[in-house]
């Protein structure tokens, strides 16, 4: 009986990384009794494994996961941490939202979400890119030390679309800007007819993070909505880093 309440538990949390739901679609998804999924989420939520997004709602992975995820990889760890600050901004935005960290000097796409557009954005996850040419990339650089910086621009720099910005002074004053107000738009100087908007990430040990939003040019960004999304992507960002020094 241990074994099966364990094997029922792990398959509800899978079914929570996808994101919020009820007890009657978890029940229906595990096919169990709705009695057997309200208990198996009342033992996760003391724990807080789970938590409900409010009375009689949803229920969500919780920040107890993160000791779950302590003895793995700084990156895997991060993810599941991260995974339902994602979802969150995803259904805020109403587009995908991934999540980067820097790595070989690149940006390394750990995760994104799903859409559920019928026009599909590309998943970039395991993938690279330059920092100067994506939001996620020009958010770290923007935060790490002067020698960092002066050395990454000193490179040649590639040009990834014809707006991608590759002048080291022009790169000087975006970053500055960026570390002004805490976010940055990229309108398609990576991909073209792709249009992104990332934060930093403050993770505990030697590892730079962020959290972006994209979605096709046609349709993203809202023009007049261009700081509130800004700051959306900002307030997701500060709570996986809450989520992260708790």
């Amino acid at each position: 009986m241990s074994v099966q309440v364990i094997k029922r538990s792990f398959s509800l949390l899978r079914s929570l990384a996808a994101g919020p739901l009820g007890v009657t679609e978890l029940a229906e998804r595990l096919e169990l009794p709705k009695s057997t999924v309200a208990r198996l989420l009342a033992s996760l939520e003391a724990e807080n494994v789970v938590v409900q997004t409010e009375a009689g709602g949803e229920y969500r992975l919780g920040p107890g996961l993160i000791e779950i995820a302590a003895s793995a990889t700084p990156g895997r760890n991060l993810v599941a941490v991260a995974r339902p600050c994602l979802l969150d901004l995803a259904n805020e935005l109403d587009e995908v939202a991934g999540l980067s960290v820097i790595e070989k000097g690149q940006v390394y796409y750990l995760d994104q979400t799903e859409s559920s557009s019928n026009i599909q954005v590309r998943d970039w996850t395991g993938e690279y890119a330059p920092l100067h040419a994506v939001p996620s990339g020009l958010v770290m650089l923007a935060f790490m030390g002067d020698e960092y910086i002066e050395k990454y621009l000193s490179k040649r720099l590639k040009r990834c679309t014809p707006w991608t910005m590759t002048d080291a002074g022009e790169l000087r004053e975006r970053l500055e800007q960026i570390r002004s107000v805490g976010y940055s738009w990229v309108h398609e100087e990576f991909a073209l007819g792709i249009n992104s908007v990332a934060a930093r990430v403050e993770v505990p040990g030697n590892i730079s993070a962020s959290i972006h939003v994209h979605g096709p040019a046609y349709r993203f960004p809202d023009p007049d909505h261009l700081h509130d999304h800004g700051m959306a992507v900002v307030a997701a960002a500060n709570r996986l880093t809450d989520l992260l020094s708790d």
